[in-house]
């Protein structure tokens, strides 16, 4: 089985590569299931329930979140009644949310998913590694597939987390940074790996901001607004192979799709909403 993990989907320009690309882009590909982290994709900080609602629509089968998970309060509701959508598994108890979820792929295999936020220049959250070991602990044994978004700052932080859960999950694979890193590999554990499967967004851009308003509030210390950018829109995302019987991974691949590739994709279906520009 092939499952597609989509990184940091950045406001509307992420919202509108991922809602016309990944109909045609799970054909092509052959997905049996699609995570995303869709943290910023209301204006560049938190999910809003009528994006949620169209990633599902578009093919998506799971939502993770990260730090800027409460930015938008009427996300709560969603948080409290779906199913597919999860919040960092190191959160107390009390706040809204389901530390882990069971998604159907398409082939009919359960697979769990597990969103977990890291501690090295992130707000104050209970210890990841504590938080995994409780979690793994309470999803049913016959759940074989385990996939792990962790949403980190530090690449120090996602190797241990790798190296910690290797064995024990499917995947571990880093959110958060914006910026995609060359080191997919397979642990000897049969973990697939990756520190972070980069943005889903506009590129031409500081991690998805308009590059003049982060820069002269850089350069003067005056606040501005830091507005999602539009140029250069990629689909980023990390493809992992699976066998379905172990949960181990079998491959681990980057996936870039850019925009004219996007358009080519998106030209293959029914019109779904406006051109990605």
């Amino acid at each position: 089985m092939r499952i597609l993990l989509i990184g940091d989907i950045v406001g509307k320009p992420g919202e509108r590569i991922v809602t016309r690309t990944l109909p045609a882009l799970r054909k092509r590909e052959s997905l049996d299931l699609v995570i995303a982290n869709g943290e910023n994709a209301a204006d560049g900080s938190g999910l809003a329930p009528s994006i949620y609602r169209k990633f599902i629509a578009a093919g998506v089968d799971c939502v993770t979140l990260g730090d800027h998970i409460y930015r938008r309060s009427e996300i709560v509701s969603v948080l409290t009644s779906a199913d597919n959508i999860v919040k960092p598994a190191n959160f107390p108890a009390a706040a809204p949310g389901k530390p882990w979820c069971v998604v159907t792929a398409a082939d009919g295999t359960p697979v769990a998913v597990i969103s977990l936020l890291g501690r090295v220049f992130m707000r104050p959250v209970d210890c990841p590694w504590t938080a995994a070991d409780r979690v793994l602990a309470e999803i049913p044994a016959d759940v074989k597939v385990r996939i792990v978004d962790f949403h980190a700052e530090a690449t120090s932080d996602k190797q241990l987390m790798g190296r910690y859960l290797d064995g024990r999950v499917t995947a571990v694979l880093g959110t958060h940074t914006h910026v995609t890193t060359a080191d997919e590999q397979i642990f000897p554990g049969r973990t697939a790996f990756q520190c972070d499967v980069g943005m889903t967004g506009p590129h031409a851009s500081i991690l998805g901001r308009r590059v003049d308003r982060v820069l002269e509030t850089t350069l003067t210390f005056q606040p501005t607004q830091f507005e999602v950018a539009v140029g250069d829109v990629r689909l980023c995302g990390t493809i992992v192979e699976v066998d379905p019987a172990t949960g181990q991974a079998t491959a681990i691949r980057r996936l870039v799709v850019m925009e004219q590739e996007a358009e080519e994709l998106a030209a293959a279906l029914p019109a779904t909403g406006p051109p990605l520009m």
